[in-house]
């Protein structure tokens, strides 16, 4: 089926980025936007990570993709597969063709499971999970909960991810629940990170060199989790600078895949031709394509060299609308992305840091008065509560 539909604006994606630009879009007065996404649920996947640490549900993170749609956005329910970005066109999954003045695109990141040998197979079952997937984010509570003694490996696989701080975030949320049932002591607890330091923000991370102190976890710092070895429960861990190999035995553990743009995307017309993860090429300031003024791109499939998170989207929206409106118009771009993001980094039940930085790697700080590089109390409670409502009844309706 081959039809020849158009629209002023196309968002590819329906996740936090397009609804949020689509809302933002809505709201500046454009009348003829649609989203091309197949999805039926829409979750908020920060609280995958305090699923895993049983402090939230699976269903308090989701809720039907129809209720937050825009009024007015005509949604496609189906997937991308190709975009002609000369023709200005986006092919569909089942050869509908679909035109575009200007185009969006934000279909989030691919999970790359495959690149760590073993991983998939395992998951959710024999002690392995991982937060990065709904089916799996509450077998790693479970698997927290069961685990009295042994080792427990946490890991976090090189290049940009969705949420950088996760693969940490529950390494720490586990180490308190086993210290208050006072068995800590007999988990011999594992970080295995591919950076030299704990974070890429040194302010940050001398707080997390304190954490892990107070926990006793062993941190293998510039080394991955290259395989997982069900069948005798241990997990390769290789050094990226030396390539030397060791293993380490589990009990539990939580992994995390290496990530990438999709397929589709990569092996398109869009994609960074620098970049093996195939992000798309865009201006780091206006998240504009170089090669093609017609396209944004935004969110984890942008190749802006920001952290992958929601707070990122947060930024990166109105900047979007700004420009792409302009462009609408025949006008220049007008608005600039700094870099901004934050990791709501929880360190405890109870306690979190709020690590904010921009492209500078500098703290950036957004709420007045409060000293955000120190763990807080008052920031788990803006992490558990405030942040799910903010990202609900404001930003994807497009608020401020």
């Amino acid at each position: 089926m081959v039809s020849a539909q158009r629209h002023r604006t196309v968002i590819i994606g329906g996740g936090s980025a397009g609804i949020t630009v689509a809302a933002r879009l809505r709201r500046s007065g454009e009348r003829d936007v649609a989203i091309i996404d197949p999805a039926t649920r829409h979750y908020y996947q920060p609280l995958w990570t305090l699923v895993g640490g049983g402090l939230a549900t699976i269903g308090e993170s989701a809720r039907p993709q129809a209720s937050v749609v825009p009024r007015g956005v005509r949604s496609i329910r189906r997937s991308a597969v190709h975009i002609d970005p000369d023709a200005r066109e986006v092919t569909l999954d089942d050869g509908e063709i679909i035109g575009y003045r200007c185009l969006v695109v934000c279909p989030g990141i691919q999970l790359d499971w495959s690149r760590i040998p073993g991983l998939e197979a395992t998951l959710g079952v024999e002690g392995v999970s991982s937060n990065y997937l709904p089916e799996t984010a509450p077998a790693t509570w479970r698997f927290i909960r069961d685990t009295r003694s042994g080792t427990a490996v946490f890991g976090m696989p090189s290049g940009p991810i969705k949420c950088g701080g996760a693969p940490q975030k529950i390494a720490y949320l586990a180490a308190d629940h086993w210290r208050r049932e006072g068995v800590l002591g007999d988990i011999d607890v594992h970080l295995v990170l591919p950076t030299p330091t704990m974070f890429a923000v040194p302010e940050f991370s001398r707080v997390l060199d304190r954490v892990v102190r107070r926990y006793g976890i062993t941190v293998h710092f510039d080394s991955e989790v290259s395989e997982v070895r069900s069948e005798s429960k241990e997990v390769v861990v290789t050094h990226n600078g030396t390539r030397a190999s060791t293993t380490l035995p589990y009990t539990m553990a939580h992994l995390v895949p290496p990530q990438s743009a999709p397929d589709w995307i990569k092996q398109g017309p869009l994609a960074d031709p620098e970049n093996p993860a195939g992000y798309v090429l865009v201006d780091q300031w206006t998240m504009q394509h170089p090669c093609y003024p017609d396209v944004f791109a935004l969110g984890d499939v942008g190749s802006s060299p920001n952290s992958k998170t929601g707070a990122a989207v947060r930024k990166q929206a109105p900047v979007v609308v700004r420009n792409l409106i302009a462009r609408l118009n025949g006008l220049a771009s007008p608005a600039r992305y700094d870099g901004y993001a934050s990791c709501p980094l929880t360190t405890a039940r109870g306690k979190m840091l709020l690590a904010e930085f921009d492209y500078s790697m500098k703290p950036a700080p957004s709420i007045p008065l409060i000293d955000t590089t120190r763990e807080r109390t008052d920031m788990w409670y803006l992490k558990r509560y405030g942040l799910p409502f903010l990202y609900w009844n404001l930003m994807l309706r497009g608020r401020a």
